[in-house]
């Protein structure tokens, strides 16, 4: 048999570029609204997974990784879409922040950068997803630690001035105590967001 007449292998089909999971799910803009308030429905639930920390100001909960995880199953816009529809929720009222609290005094508070950071991280997250960062194992985990990062970023300041704290013990109480549980709530980032695509594919 010649070459000429070998039988060609198919081609493996790649998935275009710039999807993330939600977009896999028929329907637009029922669909985007659905998942929208799914993902603020589960940060506030996760939000009740709280773990007080003897004399820190700011307690350890679930949120940081239902944020960062829907923003990488819902994309940039969506992703913040979600923090804000959250938060804006637990301002009107809602008992939807850690432990079960609500308000504008929670926002104004000291663990109010956090809040806000939520959305800037549902974009940075999202975006990353958009590039196929959450599709292996190492990059799902780098743009998870990026995330929580931009987290800190905008909460540890704000910790600092809402409490006059130095900026050295905000950074201590307000970040560095929790990375270890970080880095846990990345590995589970990192197993289940490719396991994901390898399912859907």
């Amino acid at each position: 048999m010649t070459a000429a007449a070998l039988p060609l292998a198919p081609a493996r089909r790649r998935d275009p570029s710039g999807r993330v999971l939600a977009d896999l799910v028929p329907g637009a803009l029922a669909r985007d609204v659905t998942l929208v308030v799914a993902v603020a429905v589960l940060t506030a639930l996760a939000a009740q997974v709280v773990v007080p920390v003897p004399g820190l100001p700011v307690p350890l909960t679930g949120q940081t990784f239902a944020v960062l995880l829907g923003a990488a199953a819902l994309g940039p816009w969506r992703g913040a879409a979600a923090q804000a529809v959250y938060l804006g929720a637990g301002v009107v009222g809602l008992p939807v922040f850690a432990g079960a609290s609500s308000g504008w005094e929670s926002v104004a508070g000291a663990t109010g950068g956090y809040l806000v950071g939520f959305v800037v991280a549902g974009v940075v997250v999202g975006a990353l997803a958009r590039r196929g960062a959450d599709r292996r194992v190492l990059s799902t985990a780098g743009a998870y630690a990026l995330g929580s990062l931009t987290v800190y970023a905008v909460g540890v300041p704000w910790l600092a001035v809402s409490t006059g704290m130095p900026a050295g013990a905000a950074l201590l109480t307000g970040a560095v105590v929790f990375l270890p549980g970080d880095a846990i709530k990345a590995a589970l980032a990192a197993a289940l967001l490719p396991s994901a695509w390898r399912l859907v594919r």
